[in-house]
């Protein structure tokens, strides 16, 4: 197979310690959404021996409160936040139906944000669960099985024609008393709600450590995350450089939406313009939240730009640890495969400390979002021979 170039860029000085304890409510809000239960913490084996190193573990979000991908932990901890800094203080409630009792008085109230797939479908699952009116705004390269996911919630749907980062700024002018913007990126003068979806994210990490502890395995001395906006890698920059822990964060985004990579070689934002033409639809952004910088930035050892083929590579070893993990699902474990296979890998795992004796962790941070994409993708032919 011919190799794809890889764009990477290298931090000259440690990573930064963060001290961001979690909020101690979060965990215990999520086991009150129906259907909870952590999802599955697997070890995958063929990923280790491709990578080199004794473990590899896979978080697996192909199945998340019912959704296939991890963003319902966020939208749902920021839509409750949110409501609750408008409209609270709440009464004790157990169950959805109790809180829901609690807004009918608000009501009309629509939420509004703009995404790629994952986001816009976890807001719209939110607003029915709550009896709230959800308006999701898509960029045109959406593909018709995410939108017609968003829509199976009883979402409204429009197209902008233009890029993501048009849709968040769309999304942003709808803002008013009965519209409430439930962004996962951050601009000026909008931080508060990006940063409870961040917070939200939390969840996976308490998670992990718990079931890394019950299986017997040692805490990741390296964490691959996928970058889009950013949201993701900052919330693993939080758990994974708080006080005490030595692991090294990897960010992984697509070679042509780039733009945290970009950033980082700049030593400022620095936007990447579309079109952003990837696979990997979840990933596909210009802008790096400026909410997340300062931990990307402080908190990235690495950063590794992909191409299509080597998330679908990705895709296809992952399936043969039983991992069914979609595009940009994919993209971690795609990230560290192009870090740690062929040229200058040697160098690179110098740079971030692995040895044969490591382990590893990527985030599967979606299922088969696309089905017929999935299933063409794995089952397509490969020349690449893992090891």
């Amino acid at each position: 197979m011919t190799m794809d170039t890889v764009r990477t860029y290298f931090k000259p000085a440690p990573a930064i310690t963060v001290a961001t304890p979690p909020d101690p409510a979060l965990l215990a809000f999520h086991q009150r959404l129906p259907g909870y239960a952590p999802t599955p913490l697997v070890r995958a084996p063929q990923l280790a021996q491709a990578l080199g190193v004794r473990d590899a573990w896979v978080k697996d979000e192909a199945n998340r409160l019912g959704l296939p991908a991890y963003k319902i932990l966020g939208a749902s901890w920021a839509v409750y936040r949110e409501l609750e800094t408008r409209y609270g203080p709440f009464t004790p409630w157990s169950t959805l139906k109790e809180l829901r009792a609690q807004l009918q008085k608000h009501l009309p109230l629509t939420l509004v944000t703009a995404t790629d797939g994952n986001h816009g479908r976890a807001v719209a699952r939110t607003a029915r669960w709550l009896g709230l009116e959800a308006h999701i705004l898509v960029p045109e390269d959406m593909v018709p099985a995410r939108i017609q996911a968003i829509e199976g919630e009883g979402a409204r749907v429009d197209v902008i024609h233009g890029t993501y980062d048009e849709a968040v700024a769309a999304a942003a002018r709808r803002a008013d008393d009965r519209h409430l913007v439930i962004s996962d990126t951050a601009w000026d003068g909008y931080t508060r709600v990006p940063g409870w979806v961040v917070e939200g994210y939390g969840t996976i990490f308490q998670e992990i450590d718990r079931q890394l502890a019950e299986q017997g395995g040692q805490q990741p001395d390296v964490v691959a995350a996928q970058m889009g906006v950013g949201s993701l890698a900052m919330a693993v920059v939080q758990h994974y450089r708080a006080p005490g822990r030595e692991t090294r964060v990897v960010g992984v985004e697509p070679t042509h939406a780039a733009c945290v990579l970009r950033s980082l070689e700049a030593g400022e934002l620095t936007e990447v313009p579309g079109p952003h033409v990837s696979i990997m639809a979840g990933l596909n952004c210009g802008n790096t939240s400026p909410l997340a910088w300062p931990y990307l930035q402080g908190g990235l050892s690495a950063a590794v730009a992909i191409s299509d083929r080597q998330a679908e590579d990705a895709m296809r070893l992952l399936a043969r640890d039983g991992v069914v993990s979609g595009e940009s699902g994919a993209a971690g474990a795609g990230g560290l495969l192009a870090l740690l296979t062929g040229d200058g890998a040697h160098a690179t795992r110098t740079a971030v400390g692995l040895t044969p004796h490591s382990t590893v962790l990527v985030i599967s941070t979606e299922g088969d979002t696309d089905p017929e994409a999935y299933a063409r993708i794995i089952q397509a032919s490969t020349n690449h021979a893992w090891p």
